[in-house]
Protein backbone atom coordinates (compact mmCIF):
# COMPACT_ATOMS: atom_id res chain seq x y z
CA UNK A 1 0.00 0.00 0.00
CA UNK A 2 2.94 2.36 0.58
CA UNK A 3 3.81 2.17 -3.10
CA UNK A 4 0.38 3.56 -4.00
CA UNK A 5 1.00 6.63 -1.84
CA UNK A 6 4.46 7.04 -3.40
CA UNK A 7 2.92 6.88 -6.89
CA UNK A 8 0.27 9.44 -5.92
CA UNK A 9 3.04 11.72 -4.66
CA UNK A 10 4.97 11.29 -7.92
CA UNK A 11 1.85 12.04 -9.93
CA UNK A 12 1.29 15.16 -7.83
CA UNK A 13 4.81 16.39 -8.52
CA UNK A 14 4.23 15.70 -12.23
CA UNK A 15 1.04 17.80 -12.04
CA UNK A 16 -1.15 14.86 -12.97
CA UNK A 17 -3.40 15.01 -9.87
CA UNK A 18 -6.64 16.95 -9.48
CA UNK A 19 -8.22 17.46 -6.08
CA UNK A 20 -10.74 19.72 -4.44
CA UNK A 21 -13.64 21.44 -6.14
CA UNK A 22 -12.41 20.93 -9.70
CA UNK A 23 -12.38 17.12 -9.35
CA UNK A 24 -16.14 16.73 -10.01
CA UNK A 25 -15.86 18.91 -13.11
CA UNK A 26 -12.83 16.92 -14.29
CA UNK A 27 -14.80 13.67 -13.93
CA UNK A 28 -17.63 15.13 -16.00
CA UNK A 29 -15.20 16.24 -18.72
CA UNK A 30 -13.33 12.90 -18.54
CA UNK A 31 -10.00 14.57 -17.78
CA UNK A 32 -9.29 12.00 -15.06
CA UNK A 33 -8.88 8.28 -15.64
CA UNK A 34 -8.85 7.21 -11.97
CA UNK A 35 -10.44 8.59 -8.82
CA UNK A 36 -9.05 7.63 -5.42
CA UNK A 37 -11.32 8.10 -2.39
CA UNK A 38 -10.34 7.64 1.26
CA UNK A 39 -12.26 5.00 3.24
CA UNK A 40 -12.67 7.42 6.15
CA UNK A 41 -14.58 9.92 3.99
CA UNK A 42 -18.25 10.41 4.79
CA UNK A 43 -20.78 8.05 3.28
CA UNK A 44 -22.24 10.95 1.28
CA UNK A 45 -18.83 11.78 -0.21
CA UNK A 46 -18.12 8.15 -1.11
CA UNK A 47 -21.55 7.74 -2.71
CA UNK A 48 -21.27 11.01 -4.66
CA UNK A 49 -17.90 10.04 -6.16
CA UNK A 50 -18.99 6.45 -6.74
CA UNK A 51 -22.15 7.51 -8.57
CA UNK A 52 -20.35 10.13 -10.65
CA UNK A 53 -17.56 7.72 -11.62
CA UNK A 54 -19.92 4.92 -12.59
CA UNK A 55 -22.05 7.29 -14.70
CA UNK A 56 -19.05 8.73 -16.56
CA UNK A 57 -17.20 5.38 -16.71
CA UNK A 58 -14.18 6.45 -14.64
CA UNK A 59 -12.33 3.91 -12.48
CA UNK A 60 -12.60 4.38 -8.71
CA UNK A 61 -10.63 2.81 -5.88
CA UNK A 62 -10.87 3.21 -2.11
CA UNK A 63 -7.75 3.56 0.01
CA UNK A 64 -7.48 3.33 3.76
CA UNK A 65 -6.55 6.75 5.03
CA UNK A 66 -7.22 10.37 4.11
CA UNK A 67 -4.35 11.37 6.38
CA UNK A 68 -1.83 9.43 4.29
CA UNK A 69 -3.47 10.63 1.09
CA UNK A 70 -3.11 14.24 2.23
CA UNK A 71 0.51 13.61 3.19
CA UNK A 72 1.23 12.09 -0.24
CA UNK A 73 -0.15 15.08 -2.15
CA UNK A 74 1.10 17.72 0.28
CA UNK A 75 -2.32 19.26 0.89
CA UNK A 76 -4.81 19.06 3.73
CA UNK A 77 -8.48 18.16 4.02
CA UNK A 78 -8.69 16.14 0.80
CA UNK A 79 -10.84 13.01 0.75
CA UNK A 80 -10.51 12.28 -2.97
CA UNK A 81 -8.06 12.86 -5.78
CA UNK A 82 -8.16 12.25 -9.50
CA UNK A 83 -5.26 10.90 -11.57
CA UNK A 84 -5.03 12.43 -15.06
CA UNK A 85 -2.25 10.27 -16.52
CA UNK A 86 -2.92 6.79 -17.93
CA UNK A 87 0.56 5.54 -16.98
CA UNK A 88 0.14 6.51 -13.33
CA UNK A 89 -3.32 4.96 -13.37
CA UNK A 90 -1.97 1.62 -14.61
CA UNK A 91 0.82 1.61 -12.02
CA UNK A 92 -1.55 2.45 -9.16
CA UNK A 93 -4.10 -0.16 -10.25
CA UNK A 94 -1.36 -2.79 -10.48
CA UNK A 95 -0.25 -2.06 -6.90
CA UNK A 96 -3.83 -1.82 -5.63
CA UNK A 97 -4.83 -5.23 -7.00
CA UNK A 98 -1.72 -6.75 -5.51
Amino acid sequence: MDKIYNLIGLAMRARKVISGEELMDAIRKKRVSLVIVAEDASENTKKRYSDKCSFYDVDLIMIESSERLNQAIGKSNRMAVGICDEGFKKSIMKCWKG
